[in-house]
């Protein structure tokens, strides 16, 4: 196990005791930004699609707050840069 996947499992631990996850899916794109300056630091980029009643009536800065928040002690050691999809039940189509 790579520490990336050991981290995306330390994530995804934060992730679930934060929000009732109807899906989630962690990508580690750290190889799309080899050579760039924050991935000296250690810190990795990652992608998250994740699904949760809790985003309904949430507008997409305040989703991103919630989910910034919840990973909040990842930051910047672990995670350098995180794109994220965050989606309502209404809005998600497997």
């Amino acid at each position: 196990m790579t520490i990336n996947q050991e981290r995306m499992q330390l994530f995804e631990a934060d992730l679930r005791s934060a929000f009732e996850l109807l899906d989630l899916k962690i990508e580690d794109e750290s190889h799309l930004h080899a050579g760039h300056a924050g991935a000296a630091s250690g810190g990795g980029h990652f992608k998250i699609r994740i699904v949760s009643p809790q985003f309904e009536g949430m507008n997409s800065v305040k989703r991103h707050r919630a989910i910034y928040a919840a990973l909040s002690s990842h930051f910047p050691q672990a995670i350098h840069a995180l794109t994220i999809e965050a989606m309502s039940p209404a809005e998600y189509t497997p």
